[in-house]
């Protein structure tokens, strides 16, 4: 079969993919537990010869194609699960479910990961190899990609994949139905911070007979920002957000506790290892010479998502040859978001591909994020020929 019959049938597929979306995007669910979603996935693919399995610890789907021919294992992963937003697009398919919505795109990955399941499977017979469909809950923090993996979604062909390929769509960051990929790290590696900085409460009146947390968290969090600054290299960057802080319930009073939480991003192994030692350090020095102590929680997250470089000039020559040059473009620099493909991509030589499918107006994760069902056959099309050509690879 020639790349030109494998995109024009993934157009025919183009209105039952925008259907299964759209189903999809109206009944969002978080985390690992995604039982509508995996009754839909499972619907989808009835009837494919695959061989299908489900997960125990999460509601995974894993779906294995045999080829007609000997040849390697190609896994293709799709997310499933959606955020804890409020959904303000005003879309006819909005989500239907209050504080969830597709906001990053997952519904889509699905529908494109279910669309490369039928397209590979009319070729069958043709097919040197095997392909893994992995389609996986809990990415947005809840590390489904290690659940899958602890339970077996690497095995699941016999032997270990020799490639695998993930797509994921942005609104911004690439422009709309362009492919886009970089050797080496692509995402940062993610990680947390929860930290509680105990003092005494006491009357507002008289904060010497107490010992306010308030002042010192907040002193802790500029520091921090001192701290990226002042100990990073500009080409080896970190970024530190504090994203909530907690603390007290009237202005009168002082309380016992201040509370913030906090994300980390970095782009190599060694920065990774020493922030956390330095975040660490300034963290339980600052309050303790104000005479307070603190509680750290500190939570190791996402690795670097880190592509194959054969494997992602495998994916550019492949998008090319398939789509057009117009349609290929190299990522320049890593993006500061993790992801936990990241964890497949340590297994396994492979690439994490991103497509541009907005108009740049808003970003993922946002309540007003809008995603283009047009790219939805082209991604279905590429992850397609991307396991078609890498089993026929010699």
């Amino acid at each position: 079969m020639t790349a030109v019959s494998v995109r024009a049938d993934a157009a025919a597929l183009a209105d039952d993919l925008v259907r299964l979306r759209r189903r999809l995007h109206a009944e969002p669910e978080i985390g690992l537990d995604l039982p509508r979603t995996q009754e839909k996935v499972l619907a989808a693919l009835d009837g494919l010869p695959l061989e299908i399995t489900t997960g125990d610890a999460l509601t995974s789907v894993t779906a294995v194609l045999r080829g007609g021919r000997p040849g390697p294992v190609v896994l293709l992963r799709g997310d499933m699960d959606a955020l804890p937003v409020t959904e303000r697009t005003g879309l006819a398919y909005a989500s239907q479910v209050d504080g969830a919505m597709h906001a990053c795109g997952h519904d889509l990955h699905t529908a494109m990961l279910v669309g490369a399941a039928r397209l590979l499977a009319a070729r069958r017979d043709t097919l040197a190899g095997d392909v893994v469909f992995m389609f996986q809950p809990g990415e947005e923090g809840w590390e489904g990609a290690a659940a899958m993996i602890a339970e077996g979604v690497l095995d699941a062909a016999g032997r270990r994949p020799a490639a695998a390929y993930a797509l994921h769509v942005f609104t911004a960051g690439a422009p709309h139905g362009v492919f886009t990929a970089r050797a080496g790290t692509t995402m940062a590696a993610s990680d947390g911070l929860r930290v509680t900085v105990v003092g005494a409460g006491g009357h507002g009146s008289r904060p010497h007979r107490a010992q306010d947390p308030i002042p010192v968290a907040c002193e802790v969090v500029t520091a921090l920002q001192t701290l990226v600054t002042r100990q990073s290299d500009i080409f080896d960057p970190v970024v530190l957000t504090v994203g909530a802080f907690h603390a007290g319930t009237r202005g009168n009073v002082i309380p016992d506790t201040a509370c913030f939480e906090a994300t980390l991003r970095t782009f190599s192994t060694e920065t990774r290892a020493r922030i956390k030692k330095a975040v660490l350090s300034l963290i339980e020095g600052i309050p303790a010479a104000h005479g307070l102590r603190t509680e750290v929680e500190y939570i190791d997250g996402y690795p670097m998502t880190v592509n194959d470089p054969a494997e992602t000039a495998f994916v550019a020559d492949t998008v090319t040859d398939v789509l057009g040059e117009h349609r290929y473009q190299e990522l320049a620099d890593p993006l500061p978001g993790g992801e936990d493909f990241s964890r497949v991509l340590r297994e396994v030589p492979g690439a994490f591909v991103l497509l541009g499918a907005g108009d740049g107006a808003t970003d993922n994760h946002s309540p007003l994020a809008v995603f283009d069902d047009a790219v939805l056959p082209d991604g279905a099309a590429i992850l397609a020929e991307l396991a078609l050509r890498r089993c026929a690879a010699p």
